[in-house]
């Protein structure tokens, strides 16, 4: 009977974990990271203020995206006493509650990047090993929404089994903790404890941006560590039956404002990360943004399309260039992307429905232009520019 009583018990306590973990992501979550644009060294208290402000006046916090993140490079180099992190103190005086007071003041959420290891990815003795619980406590003290935790250094090396029993405890702590904190794990590949231990966690390496030597679209530089963002939603593409509402897969930050991608490019990669049902975080400069890319990230059928918690769409169908991805969405709707991989524009590409496996009759709506179309006798025919995309919502007559 004690072991029948323990066995429920467990039962308990998992499902109520899994309720409250679903609650911190019942679609993908949204927001910004200092990372793609910043980096480490750029960043400082007076552009990330700025930042939050850019947030909020520049439509992304009313879009939706609602978390303030950033990513390396707000940590002294060295540890506390105690085990405990502390900010550089040139670069943000005031320290890190002081500024999620400040996002919290404009409507947004805060969190921050860490690491589970001894050092971090630039080398500094930071890491949480040991030190967790003193680390989590400040986390809830600073009053954080969100925390990365990145892989980066263990002295020793990591093997799969110190990797995981690390999250985990991670995982373990946040959940006990008296605060709602949603957990990003960056450990570069999925894993299959990632589901039920965090609410969203990367599935693939780094996406090349401009903290590096530039975004990428189609191509790869593996030597410098340059990975295109069509590689990334390979990647993340190979994991896409996990997905689900309270986990999702995440191919990294958006690259979306760099130099790196043209228009066409930059609206395909924001496309592939809302039908794949990515996190959508913002790696730009808020401050500074364009006219085309405001137009890009805060498209309201895009984002609508990446909040359905439906699945994460998938690649169904490649022919030559031109590759089809596909989300279920609810009622028998469903988007699709039609991808030109090519060099070369693509004129009049026609496309049976019934080899999609769509039989109903829908309408035809591009969510980029905002066209209307039918199609006829069960089919349909799209222009596609170079590496550019059709992002299509099919929805049921009435």
């Amino acid at each position: 009977m004690r072991q029948l009583a323990i066995f429920i018990l467990l039962l308990i306590t998992v499902s109520v974990w899994a309720q409250d973990k679903k609650s911190l992501a019942p679609t993908p979550p949204m927001g910004w990271n200092s990372w793609n644009w910043f980096g480490k060294k750029e960043i400082n208290e007076k552009n990330m203020k700025e930042c939050i402000d850019a947030m909020v006046t520049e439509g992304l916090l009313d879009a939706g995206y609602n978390y303030f993140v950033i990513d390396g490079g707000w940590r002294d180099t060295h540890l506390g006493p105690n085990g405990e992190l502390l900010s550089n103190p040139e670069k943000f005086p005031n320290g890190m509650k002081d500024l999620a007071d400040y996002a919290h003041s404009k409507g947004l959420k805060f969190g921050l990047h860490t690491v589970p290891g001894t050092h971090d990815c630039g080398g500094d003795p930071v890491g949480g090993f040991g030190h967790e619980e003193v680390q989590v406590k400040q986390f809830v003290d600073w009053g954080l929404d969100f925390i990365k935790l990145d892989k980066c250094k263990y002295a020793d090396g990591w093997n799969e089994e110190l990797l995981k029993t690390t999250y985990l405890k991670w995982s373990e702590l946040l959940r006990k903790s008296n605060r709602d904190i949603l957990f990003s794990i960056s450990a570069y590949k999925y894993r299959d404890w990632y589901p039920v231990n965090c609410q969203m966690a990367r599935t693939t390496r780094d996406i090349a941006a401009r903290v590096g030597k530039g975004a990428r679209f189609d191509s790869n530089d593996g030597a410098k560590g340059l990975i295109s963002a069509m590689t990334v939603a390979n990647e993340n593409n190979e994991s896409s039956q996990f997905a689900k509402n309270g986990y999702w897969n995440d191919p990294d930050m958006l690259v979306t404002g760099e130099q790196g991608l043209n228009f066409e490019e930059q609206k395909s990669h924001f496309g592939l990360w809302c039908i794949m049902s990515a996190p959508l975080f913002l790696g730009n400069d808020p401050r500074k943004m364009t006219k085309e890319e405001k137009g890009i990230i805060l498209n309201k059928d895009c984002i609508a399309i990446n909040q359905y918690p439906t699945e994460q769409g998938r690649r169904i169908k490649v022919k030559g260039n031109v590759e089809i991805w596909r989300k279920n969405l609810k009622n028998g709707n469903l988007a699709l992307l039609i991808l030109n991989r090519g060099e070369t524009e693509i004129k009049n590409n026609i496309l049976s429905l019934s080899e999609l496996n769509i039989k109903d009759k829908l309408g035809i709506k591009n969510v980029y232009s905002g066209e209307f179309f039918s199609s006829k006798k069960g089919k349909m025919s799209v222009d596609l520019m170079p590496h550019g995309c059709a992002f299509l919502l099919l929805e049921k007559n009435n």
